[in-house]
């Protein structure tokens, strides 16, 4: 009960100690805050709310105490115009962090009403609910660009040999991407989406080919956009290249198929042998049991 109650207190301090602070700093505004009203009309970007720079704070308190700020930004990055920031990300794995604690709380509180485990182990557990559902997130974002690059590899085929088609009818690189995303719905067509406004904007279609296959990080699509961007620079027949793109993709898809067939294949022996297997054996050697014993 002592630790308890120390424990209590030295919250209850603190919650203290950061009110007692927070009000004597908005008791003496800073010099940004007393300049802002005469120059809100030619520094429109200074007008941040108190709130947002609170928040900005805390995230970025929370991205050095988490850290991988670069490998969240390349995620994210694959992600698409869908991933968000890190700035946002960031603030969804803090409630995550919030909800592993309020869980693991709960479980402690309960398990502390009935007399099971001490102290240490209970805030224990309760920072280990933090730390599970941070990691969850990440987690959870790894997964998302997993599932976003299969959908990438699945539908470039399909997307080579529309190009291949639309350029062999005589349409141009440009207007043969323009009618595959008029077409085709899917993660691909996004991408070839944002190559086209990059085109539109100057950005010449080789460099932006480039950039879409550095931002995906799929090595099939690297390798389509890597031969659109050779074919285009040096003139070599592009609807060969596209044909040639498209059965590389599904040589690799196929490739890929048989390696999980593989792998789902050791995984489906442990049923086999340890459920299937005793049950025949069972059935096999039980009547010949009870018949020995009733005999």
């Amino acid at each position: 009960m002592i630790t308890v109650g120390a424990g209590v207190g030295a919250l209850l301090a603190a919650g203290v100690w950061m009110t007692v602070s927070a009000w004597l700093r908005c008791m003496r505004p800073s010099v940004v805050a007393r300049v802002q009203p005469y120059i809100r009309d030619v520094r429109p970007e200074l007008q941040v709310a108190r709130g947002t720079r609170w928040q900005q704070r805390v995230l970025e308190a929370a991205d050095r105490l988490l850290g991988g700020h670069a490998s969240v930004d390349r995620r994210l990055s694959r992600l698409g115009t869908g991933g968000g920031s890190v700035e946002a990300f960031r603030l969804g794995q803090l409630i995550w962090a919030a909800c592993g604690f309020a869980t693991a709380t709960a479980a402690a509180m309960a398990a502390w009403a009935t007399g099971g485990g001490n102290v240490a182990s209970l805030l224990s557990a309760c920072v280990l609910g933090a730390v599970g559902g941070a990691f969850a997130c990440d987690q959870h974002l790894t997964s998302r660009v997993g599932r976003r690059e299969r959908q990438l590899r699945e539908e470039l085929p399909v997307a080579a040999d529309l190009l291949a088609l639309a350029v062999a009818a005589g349409e141009s690189p440009v207007v043969g991407l323009e009618r595959v995303c008029r077409i085709m719905h899917g993660v691909l067509a996004d991408e070839i989406t944002d190559v086209l406004g990059d085109v539109r904007t100057g950005t010449s279609v080789v460099d932006a080919f480039d950039v879409m296959g550095a931002r995906t990080g799929v090595p099939s699509i690297a390798r389509f956009a890597e031969g659109l961007a050779v074919a285009l620079e040096r003139g070599t027949p592009l609807v060969d290249v596209l044909h040639a793109q498209a059965a590389d993709a599904r040589e690799s898809a196929r490739r890929d198929l048989i390696e999980e067939g593989g792998r789902r294949e050791i995984a489906m022996m442990f049923p086999v042998v340890f459920l299937l297997l005793p049950v025949t054996v069972i059935f096999a050697f039980y009547p010949g049991y009870v018949g020995l014993h009733v005999a």
